[in-house]
């Protein structure tokens, strides 16, 4: 009998054996049920943004009032709002009841005044307000309660309209005419344009083209003098570009796929589109090319007048992005100087620079100290007058420069000590560098939008882990005047929501703090060992942790952690925000991004007991697709499971301007070493590929390629391609790419079975 028992007990043993093997393989993997994925689900953006009562107030400024309306989710549903300053009061703008029921009078739907489906609203007075509607335009008049058809024409677009009203430009076989309103004549100005080398034109960054040879889309651009008696325009070349091509399967009346095609450069090309600079002078029937300033056209021209109509300013970049020049072009006869050169030996970002132009002077962003500051310039010599800031922290952002009393507001970050390095401030400066003045001293967030007239703004205050509060300040003194409202986070409390958790670690060099946040389920159970997903996006431009509660609520992050995952977004090296030197960690090193999310991870893991590292993932899409993938290949001892959509694995396939900055000109041997493509056989673990099939911003080749290197390489890995998707899927409003995301971590990170066919988020 004890033989028999123990026998029993052995091929007990065995089963329990192989079934523990076999769940570990998935083949009895408990199946995940409907309600997970509904708790997922409710943080869609879509969804959530309805669950949060005040989250925030995005102020619309009444023209020549004292007041401003905004628009928010309430318990009674979708409402708007009218704040009057003066009354320091803010009340319901209307009878959302009443508005309904008018609506309702007028039209045979069924008006639902929890959500006014009303769009484009504008208060010409507290009482008297305009909107479109099912494509027309009404007037309500909340006072007598009436709602009647616009009677206001609209404007006829004045699109190559002259100031003075005298003349129209526009083109005709790729050259530019002028047509006199006053006498009908036509002269054309200019002679020498043809297909493909065609004068006021622009090129857009997604106009695709149909086939080969197709039209592509009609633009139209210039630029007329303050007198009317000038014109900036631009050639657009085409003849030496070469273009990217897509296939599009997804059209349900084709049965063959249709080829589009679009100019895009990538690193290193000559063979691009190109614009250049032309000046006609209507007097004199001159036009005058300016060949020394032709540009890529992913670089751009942007010119502006000045107030005397004799010369055109603007900033230009020299290929590579080492180095800007703001420029003074004479419109007479093309020359042109420079009244401000910034130079690095990395990068001069083309999209964070600050320009303020006055009367004598103007005011521009530099980096060269080390962190981004503000200089002050004589505006005929250039020569600088005043460095206006300094000091270890970054100017994010100009808002008003007061000429008169000669006033600067200004955001900056990482200037008050102790507190989270990203959270902006709003400042002000006297313009002979002194009397620097913090106008809001909370330690928060503060998102600042300003009034029309700059004497108050708004001020929406808050940290993932603390609910906004929406004030009204006096710009002046940054005084709060009321509180405008304050988020009700009632229905998340009662569901047991659990604030987003920040916190810091060293980076890979072993002294700089960096920062990140973590992601707990509403369930969370600090007894247990939960699996980790790394969300990333490592791109210099930007720091995307999570920095505001409506950022880390509404982001992609809570929604994961639902699914029983601990969710951490790391702000590393190499991102943006924390200075040059922070910053330039990234400079022909955009592959070792994730690496300080390894680091952080690690040191995390030793404060918390909860964090099981044997168990981690990574996704990320665009630049943050590539991140993914690379730190599969990078760490592959790491990661386990990762989730790579619309990457660019391999810079060199990638759009010019943005790798030609942070990855460097010209293309040298370190786009090779950290590409995707050419590290396939690295990796380990479990890995989805997905992308668009008609992206245009970032071509689905580089993932073809990198999909056939994985093949090569005798990798398993899973692929998917969304037919007729562009660049935007899997977004926080949630799609049919969020559940197979879900999904591929589900099963190979939790170990757990997905429940097919789940469509929750429409």
């Amino acid at each position: 009998m004890d033989k028999m028992h123990a026998f029993t007990k052995k091929i007990q043993k065995g089963l329990l054996i192989v079934y523990s093997f076999l769940m570990a393989q998935g083949v009895y993997a408990q199946q995940v049920s409907e309600d997970v994925y509904r708790n997922a689900a409710y943080f869609l953006s879509d969804n959530i943004q309805k669950e949060i009562f005040h989250l925030e107030v995005v102020p619309n400024w009444v023209e020549g009032q004292n007041a401003f309306w905004h628009q928010t989710y309430t318990q009674d549903g979708k409402k708007f709002f009218y704040t009057d300053v003066s009354k320091q009061v803010t009340g319901e703008a209307f009878d959302h009841r009443s508005l309904a029921a008018l609506m309702g009078e007028v039209s045979i739907l069924d008006i639902n005044d929890r959500d006014l489906p009303i769009h484009g609203l504008k208060f010409h007075s507290a009482s008297r307000i305009s909107f479109t509607w099912d494509n027309k335009n009404w007037v309500y008049d909340k006072e007598n309660n009436t709602l009647k058809p616009s009677v206001e024409q609209k404007q006829e677009n004045p699109n190559g309209i002259s100031p003075d009203g005298k003349w129209r430009a526009f083109t005709k076989d790729f050259n530019l005419y002028l047509e006199n309103l006053e006498t009908g004549k036509v002269e054309q100005l200019s002679h020498h344009g043809k297909r493909d080398f065609e004068y006021a034109s622009s090129y857009g960054w997604s106009d695709l083209i149909k086939g080969e040879v197709g039209n592509r889309l009609e633009r139209f651009f210039v630029s007329w003098s303050p007198d009317s008696k000038k014109l900036f325009t631009q050639i657009v070349d085409f003849r030496l570009a070469e273009k990217m091509y897509l296939l599009d399967f997804s059209q349900d009346e084709k049965f063959r796929p249709e080829l589009l095609s679009y100019y895009r450069g990538s690193p290193g090309d000559t063979t691009v589109v190109y614009y250049l600079p032309v000046i006609f002078d209507i007097e004199n029937k001159k036009e005058t090319v300016i060949q020394a300033l032709k540009a890529p056209h992913f670089m751009g021209l942007n010119f502006r007048w000045n107030g005397n109509s004799n010369k055109l300013e603007g900033m230009v970049f020299q290929r590579g992005y080492k180095q800007m020049d703001f420029i003074e072009i004479n419109a007479i006869d093309g020359s042109f100087k420079s009244l401000f050169t910034d130079r690095s030996d990395t990068f001069v970002e083309n999209t964070q620079l600050f320009l303020e132009i006055g009367k004598d002077r103007f005011i521009i962003s530099s980096e060269k100290s080390g962190y981004k500051h503000l200089y002050l310039i004589d505006r005929s010599s250039g020569n600088l007058l005043r460095q206006l800031t300094s000091g270890n922290f970054v100017v994010t952002k100009i808002h008003h420069w007061d000429e008169k009393q000669d006033w600067l507001y200004f955001e900056a970050t990482g200037r008050e000590k102790g507190r989270n390095p990203y959270y902006p401030h709003l400042y002000k400066i006297k313009l002979n560098g002194t009397e620097m003045t913090l106008l809001t001293p909370e330690d928060a967030f503060h998102d600042i939008q300003f009034s029309k007239e700059r004497y108050f703004f708004v001020d929406n205050l808050s940290k993932v882990d603390q609910p906004t509060s929406s004030v009204l300040r006096e710009l002046e003194t940054g005084k709060v005047i009321m509180e405008i409202s304050r988020a009700d986070i009632s229905n998340l409390t009662r569901r047991g929501y659990q604030f987003p958790r920040p916190f810091s670690a060293r980076a890979k060099d072993g002294k700089t703090e960096i920062h990140g946040v973590y992601f707990l389920p509403a369930d969370f159970d600090p007894g247990k060992r939960y699996p980790v997903i790394d969300y990333t996006y490592t791109g210099p431009h930007t720091a995307i942790t999570p920095k505001t509660f409506k950022a880390a609520v509404m982001g992609l992050q809570q929604s994961f952690a639902e699914l029983g995952f601990v969710v951490v977004t790391v702000d590393g090296l190499g991102t943006a925000g924390r200075g040059k030197v922070f910053q330039n960690f990234s400079y022909k090193n955009l592959g070792d991004g994730t690496t300080d999310h390894v680091l952080a991870i690690r040191e995390l893991a030793e404060k918390v007991s909860f964090l099981d590292i044997d168990r981690v993932g990574i996704f990320g899409h665009s630049a943050g697709g590539y991140d993914a993938a690379r730190a599969m290949l990078l760490h592959p001892d790491f990661y386990k499971v990762g989730v790579a959509s619309a990457g660019d694995h391999d810079h060199r396939m990638e759009k010019a301007w943005w790798p030609e900055m942070y990855m460097g000109y010209p293309v040298g041997g370190f786009y090779h070493d950290q590409s995707n493509v050419t590290n396939a056989a690295n990796l380990k673990g479990r890995l989805l590929l997905a992308h668009g099939a008609i992206d245009e911003n970032v071509n689905p080749s580089a993932t073809y390629k990198f999909a056939e290197a994985l093949v090569n390489a005798g990798k398993d890995f899973d692929l998917f391609i969304w037919p007729s998707r562009n660049h935007s899927f899997g977004r926080t409003n949630g799609d049919y790419f969020t559940k197979k995301r879900w999904d591929y971590f589900i099963q190979h990170l939790l170990g757990k079975e997905p429940l097919l066919h789940y469509n929750g988020w429409n």
